[in-house]
């Protein structure tokens, strides 16, 4: 599955939008985001439709981001674990 390119985030810049308000992280290009200098959240586009991954924990978590919904249920993922991080242990 390759990255999705420009055409393709053109569907996402909503959501793209909602992602760049989180100061915490960084687009180092187009629709490709690292957190504390790491990879953090970028997306794909494949005949089934554009999807974002997402580091939790150790690995990269898939999801859907097609509808609205799903957009909303990713950033809910991105803010939990960027709280997560933020607590203390």
């Amino acid at each position: 599955m390759k990255h999705a390119g420009p055409v393709a985030l053109q569907q996402l810049e909503r959501l793209l939008a909602d992602l760049r308000k989180r100061s915490v992280l960084n687009e180092r290009s187009l629709g490709i985001f690292h957190w504390k200098s790491r990879a953090f959240l970028h997306f794909h586009e494949d005949p089934k439709g554009l999807f974002a991954d997402l580091k939790v924990g150790e690995g990269f978590v898939r999801f859907p981001v097609r509808e609205r919904s799903d957009q909303e249920r990713l950033i809910a993922e991105v803010d939990a674990v960027l709280a997560a991080a933020a607590r203390p242990s």
